[in-house]
Formats: C-alpha cells, structure tokens, sequence
C-alpha cells in the first residue's frame, strides 16, 4: 500500500460540488450515502436512476424531454434517453454561473499574442460561425474537418458544428497528409478549416504544402477555409475561404439543431497502429452527461475555476477539456512546445491564468521530476486545486515528486480512460484520499471490473480491465460499420456483453487501482504478467537512459520466451556490458529477477503514435517476422523511420 499524499479536508462535502450533489440525492430523491463505495455502488448498480439524476442535477438543456434514461441495457446496443432531443453546444454555451463579461476562454500560444473571449464573446462568435456554416450548405449529418491547433478558432468550429447538428472531426495540425487522410477519407467531410501554419517554440512550420495535398485527397470538400495562423496578413489560396468571411458579420440569431441523444457530435480515431485508424463516433448526450459527471463531480470544477489541460486537438482530452465552460468553468487552451524555453513553460502558464486545475501526461511530470525541477521555486503555484494525470501509467515517485516538488495541498488525480469512452472510468474524487502510485476510484457510473485468466472478477490481483454496464459515452459506433461487426470485434469479442479494454489493472480491496499497460503488449514470463508500465519506470529513472520499449517474445513450446528491452540513451552514450549490468541489477532489485532482459539493444529512437505512445505490439510483430509496412500504419507515427532498426535486428535473428 502506497503512503498516504493528501487526505480530504474535513469539510470536503460543504466545499465540493459532489458534495453538494449527495445534498441533493438526500432533499431530491431521499438517499443517503455513507462514503464514494456506497455512492459508486448505487450508480452502477441502479444506472437508469444515476444518469437520470445526473440530467436533473446539472439541469440539461433539452428541446424535447426523454420518457426514460435507460430503456435497454444490453452491450453493444444500450439505449439512452429515449424521446430526448438536446444539443451539446447550447448546454455547453449556457455556461453557467457566468456572466456575460466573465472570462471564459484564455488563449496562449508560440504562434502569436495571447487572447481572452468573455462569456459573451464566445456565444457571439459560435452564433456567427455557425451563421457561416449554414451559408456554406451545411446541416444535419454533414461533416466538418479542422486541421487546427489548439486554438480559440477550432474551439468555435466545434461548437458551431455542433449547433447546426452536424459532425466535427479535427486532426493536429503535426499530422501528415497521412495520417490526416487515413482519417478523414471515411467521413468524407463537406468543409475543411485549416490553418497555413503554426510556430512551435521558435521554429515556423509551414503546413500549406500539407492543405493542399489534404485538399486533394477529398473529393468530399465543397468548401474549405483557411485560418492565417502563421501569417495572419497572407492571402487565402486560391479557391479557399478565409476565416474572417466564414466568421462574418450577421443578423442572424444564435440557434441549435434539436437532435437526437445519439445523434453524432464528432468522430475522433484511435490511434491505427495497425490497418486504418478506427473512426470512433461519440453523440451529443452521452459526452455532455459523461462530461458533466467527471468535471463537476470528480474534478470539482466550476464557476471561477481556470482548467488547463496540455493536449493537441489530435488527442481525446481536447475534447474533454473544451466541455468546462459547460460546469462554469474558464479553459485555458495552449498551443506549442510545452519544453519551450524549458520545461517550466507551463508552470509558469499556470500562474500567468491563474489555473486551479492543470492536467498533463505522465511522461511530462516524469520529465520534470528527472530534470531536477521544482515547480514552486519557479512559480507562484498557490492557485492550484487539482494536478490531473494521463496518457500513462504515474508511478509512486511521480506522485512524490508532484507533492514535494510542486504543491502539497492539492490533490492530484491520476486517471485512465480512452478514446473509445472520451473520459477516463478510473481516476480520482475530492472524497478519498491520495495514495503514492494509486488511482483512487472507479468512476461513478463506469462498472469497472479485473478479469483474471478464468473470466471470473478477482480482487488484489492483477486482471483484464473490463467494464460489465453501458456508460452513456460509449461510442455510438464506428463510421461506415453499418452491422456493427468492427465495433463488436474491437470491444467484445473476448467477452460477449462485456467492454474489454486492452488494460490491465488491479483494484484492491477499498477500489483504489494501479493499471499497468496494455494487456495486448503485456509481458507473460512463465505464466507472471508482467506490465510494461512498471519497466519503463525503472529503466529510465537511471539518469543514461532516455527512452525504452520492451516487448515479450513468447515461445510455441510454453517456455519463458525472450524478453527484449530497446533503450535510447543519452547524447554521446553508447550502450556497453557495464550498462547493460546497471540496468539490469535496478530491474532485479526494484522488480524481480523475472524482469531481467534476456537482450538489452540500444536504438536511436522508441516508436510512438502522433499522441505520444509507445508502440510495443508493432515492435513485436516486426521482431518476429511481419514486415513493416504490414506491423503499423506508419501515418499514424511520429517517427516512423524508427521502425527499420526492429527489422534491421529481426532479420539477423535466428527465430525471425
């Protein structure tokens, strides 16, 4: 069990939101509940009366009210809020607690000056844009594309989408051609938006090159805008709009499309290691009560709060982080090189918009904490409520460092989820107290369960991360699986009626949980699963190693098979036996002699995906005979050239 970090205070239900939300169950509905297991019990127990609570509580906005919450429960296939017509961006624009002059969007960027909207700035340009859609011929159903940062533009595009009724899909503007068409070939958008550009630290990027090819891959487009990012006073390309006209001046009062609770909001993809990445479809309910729910509740975020999460419009927790004005609070939106000039550039944003809660990936936190930095000796850090954690696994010693380092009065909240459901099911609640290297709940209403070998519920042991009843979140489908047959094979095929994730995790006796990397790239050594998440803490906490990625090679006969770890090292280094022996005494004495490396190899780079993850399936799938080209999609990597030296080595291998 992990040292106790941060205890809630002792009137932690008068101060918080869901404290006021089991003030509400009590006067409302007449339940009283003792503690977060007994609260997250009943919300998975009784979904119908959770979600039904949530839509009054948080007083959903709807043109036509639903006749129940949830009229079949079966996975896949669970209906939602039948009858119900609403819009997502209505609910979010209500912003409420907020008044009209209040900030409610703050803009920082490498790219130019930084921007506020007020409240009533925002409504204004979502009115006008989305005045510009309907001029541009679309409705209901149509597409519309971003290839835009993070950014106010792209913020109101997707609102302005929203409000017609039709469908938003964006991609960072560091995607390739690739990647972007992997992508956007399904939909077939009607309207791409695009910048000519963006800065990144002091660096241009130039990214017309790139539009035009993207233009030219979709013969969809009836119309494309240009947004003059990087060069605000260039001219639009031929046969593109600029943003100026499609954000014009207009009478025309601010509206919203009515539509069904399941009507598609926006498509987002998951991250197409192999075959084309899957087009993820979410709806208009689902992710505005999943929204509400996880930043009320379990963030604890509301009028007067900032929210600031570091992540590109190419990665889920954009779309999660642009839902706070729909509790109330301000967001603050980022673009650009988060190490620029150095890694304390988003400490410092958090004091400069007085952020009270920041959330980041691991990987960032673990960066800091490996630099020697000290957050608070740089930064006035007192603002700071909540420190949110994602993207991976954050290991005791990140949780340390973040109180010793950054904070220790706020609570920080480790939390995994997915693309799949846009939120995380695991994270954390002003309620429970933080543990070293723990995730503290099971989030309300995700039925989160670990599967041992059997399929049978175990508890303390390591497990399949399933989830066993609907969330409203859960997609809507896949774009063009008209059957259901991708989305049935990608979720339940190992367990039918159940989600299976592709995570493991343990959830111990008071529901706290550690999840330890993907159960598809994890390591069995002789019936021990070994997660990959606790390798990578260990190798590159030694000050030579920069990066790794290890992968387990099993043997047809049942035997231990190889291990085989890859590691980057730091400039100048080359890897040697007295290396070799370091990393391998620090895995046996902080792991166990089972995690010893049967092949350590050093490489110039560690494959990821354009949002940052390690790639250790098609890493696998190389050394073991695949070719390339049929391992990854290489569009969706960041790095592809760093495949060939996988296949460099499998080709020498005797067992290739």
């Amino acid at each position: 069990m992990g040292d106790v970090l941060w205890t809630p205070p002792a009137d932690v239900r008068d101060r918080s939101r869901i404290g006021r939300y089991l003030r509400w169950l009590r006067d409302e509905r007449g339940l009283e509940f003792v503690g977060y297991d007994d609260l997250w019990q009943w919300s998975v127990t009784d979904p119908d009366a959770f979600w039904q609570s949530i839509w009054e509580h948080f007083e959903v906005v709807a043109a036509t009210a639903p006749t129940s919450a949830l009229a079949e429960a079966e996975m896949p296939g669970a209906r939602w809020f039948p009858g119900a017509r609403l819009n997502y961006a209505e609910n979010v624009l209500r912003m409420p607690g907020l008044a009209d002059d209040d900030p409610v969007v703050i803009a920082h960027g490498q790219t130019r000056a930084p921007e506020t909207l007020t409240a009533a700035e925002l409504r204004d340009r979502v009115r006008r844009v989305a005045a510009g859609l309907r001029r541009l011929g679309v409705g209901p159903g149509d597409r519309v594309a971003a290839y835009a940062p993070n950014i106010p533009e792209t913020y109101v595009l997707l609102l302005s989408t929203a409000a017609v009724g039709a469908i938003f899909s964006s991609c960072a503007p560091e995607f390739g051609t690739r990647s972007v068409t992997d992508r956007w070939q399904q939909i077939e958008p009607k309207v791409l938006v695009a910048v000519d550009g963006y800065r990144y630290g002091e660096k241009p990027i130039d990214r017309r090159g790139e539009v035009a090819a993207i233009r030219a891959a979709l013969p969809s487009l009836t119309h494309a805008v240009t947004i003059g990012y990087l060069d605000p006073a260039g001219e639009p390309p031929e046969g593109m709009l600029s943003w100026a006209e499609l954000a014009a001046e207009t009478d025309e009062p601010s509206t919203f499309a009515p539509v069904p609770f399941d009507h598609p909001l926006y498509v987002l993809y998951s991250s197409g290691t192999t075959g084309l990445p899957k087009p993820i479809v979410h709806g208009h309910g689902g992710i505005l009560l999943e929204h509400l729910k996880m930043l009320a509740l379990h963030h604890d975020l509301g009028p007067g709060d900032r929210f600031l999460w570091f992540t590109t419009t190419g990665w889920m927790m954009w779309n999660f982080l642009v839902s706070g004005p729909a509790v109330g609070s301000a967001i603050v939106l980022f673009d650009g090189n988060p190490g620029h000039p150095d890694l304390g550039a988003l400490w410092r944003l958090a004091e400069e918009t007085g952020t009270t809660y920041f959330g980041t990936s691991a990987p960032f936190l673990l960066a800091c904490r490996k630099a020697g930095l000290v957050p608070k000796e740089i930064a006035d850090l007192s603002a700071l409520r909540g420190l949110g954690s994602t993207g991976a696994p954050l290991p005791a010693e990140g949780f340390t460092w973040v109180y010793a380092a950054v904070n220790d009065r706020l609570q920080l909240q480790s939390l995994s989820g997915g693309t799949d459901v846009c939120t995380g099911f695991v994270g954390g609640v002003p309620l429970l107290p933080v543990y070293a290297g723990e995730i503290a709940c099971r989030a309300l209403g995700a039925k989160v369960e670990a599967r041992g070998p059997d399929g049978v519920p175990v508890v303390g042991e390591l497990g399949e991360l399933v989830i066993t009843a609907p969330m409203p979140s859960m997609p809507v489908g896949f774009w063009n699986d008209h059957d259901g047959t991708r989305y049935r094979e990608a979720y339940f095929d190992v367990y039918p009626g159940v989600w299976r994730h592709g995570d493991w995790i343990t959830i111990n006796e008071r529901g706290g949980c550690v999840i330890t990397g993907r159960s598809d790239a994890t390591l069995n050594r002789g019936g021990v699963r070994l997660g990959t998440a606790e390798f990578y803490s260990v190798v590159e906490g030694l000050d030579q190693v920069v990066d790794s990625v290890v992968v387990h090679l099993e043997d047809d006969e049942g035997g231990a098979g190889e291990l085989l770890l890859f590691v980057v090292l730091a400039p100048g280094l080359e890897l040697d036996d007295a290396l070799r022996r370091t990393i391998a005494r620090e895995l046996r004495t902080s792991l166990s002699p089972r995690h010893l490396p049967d092949e350590i190899h050093q490489v110039r780079a560690v494959p990821r995906t354009l949002s940052g993850k390690k790639l250790e399936v098609p890493v696998k799938k190389i050394l073991t005979g695949t070719p390339v080209d049929a391992a990854a999609a290489q569009g969706a990597l960041a790095n592809p050239e760093s495949l060939t030296a996988f296949a460099t080595l499998a080709a020498g291998r005797p067992t290739a």
